[in-house]
């Protein structure tokens, strides 16, 4: 049963829509945002494959939200979300509660927070998190795939997290390594990729709705069978874009 639905979810990919959800507003700020000065270079060199301004467009931020981003490694996006909701929005930073543990785990991205000034780190169980109210939408890029992995998978856990982080309306974005349609569960260790229908069904439980896909990240010469830090795609592998949204 669960392959059939997976098999209904992959035909519904193939003629999805990508419509931005960003107000010419939440555009411009996107936009500004991508263009500041302040950005690293080793940030800027990745923006031809990742395309921030655009996935920020398609995901909805606007200036003054709230958005809890999962996982947010060096702050890439981090920096784009905190400029693009200006002062009167705000970002936070989850992280698992392990990383605190490490000497120095948190050092850089508290230092980023510094400097932003709307970004608060918090360092928790993903899968049980609650913040001081709820938020306009929560983000997580290259890294649900992970959620699968090691001795207790969290991704059920960590979407209804996120549904009830949410306020009703709310959008939860999900950006990953497109895994092969079909692929199996072990592909979410050995490749660091996951099918995107898997994604849909299991985001989908948690009580969400697709609202849209975008193929921005597509790439036709990523053959989807070999790991993401592979020579011949690293840094260049397909990847969906999904819009989900918390009914309200």
């Amino acid at each position: 049963m669960r392959r059939l639905t997976l098999a209904l979810i992959s035909a519904t990919l193939a003629i999805g829509g990508a419509a931005a959800a960003q107000t010419p507003e939440g555009s411009a700020a996107a936009a500004a945002a991508v263009a500041s000065p302040a950005r690293p270079d080793a940030d800027r060199e990745r923006d031809a494959a990742r395309k921030p301004a655009e996935i920020v467009a398609f995901a909805g931020v606007e200036p003054g939200d709230v958005v809890a981003e999962f996982l947010p490694g060096g702050g890439y996006y981090t920096r784009v979300l905190s400029r693009t909701v200006g002062p009167h929005g705000h970002v936070y930073a989850l992280v698992p509660a392990g990383f605190a543990q490490r000497p120095g785990g948190l050092d850089a991205l508290n230092a980023l927070a510094a400097e932003l000034g709307n970004v608060t780190v918090i360092a928790t169980d993903l899968t049980q998190f609650t913040l001081e109210k709820p938020v306009d939408l929560v983000w997580t890029t290259e890294n649900y795939h992970d959620m699968h992995n090691g001795p207790t998978p969290s991704f059920a856990g960590v979407n209804t997290a996120a549904f009830a982080a949410l306020r009703p309306g709310g959008i939860y974005f999900v950006e990953d390594h497109a895994a092969a349609a079909g692929a199996g569960p072990g592909v979410t260790q050995e490749l660091h990729r996951i099918d995107p229908a898997q994604v849909i069904e299991e985001v989908s439980a948690a009580g969400f709705t697709l609202e849209a896909q975008s193929d921005l990240l597509k790439n036709p010469n990523d053959p989807k069978t070999v790991g993401v830090r592979d020579p011949s795609v690293q840094g260049e592998t397909e990847k969906f874009a999904f819009r989900f949204r918390k009914p309200g």
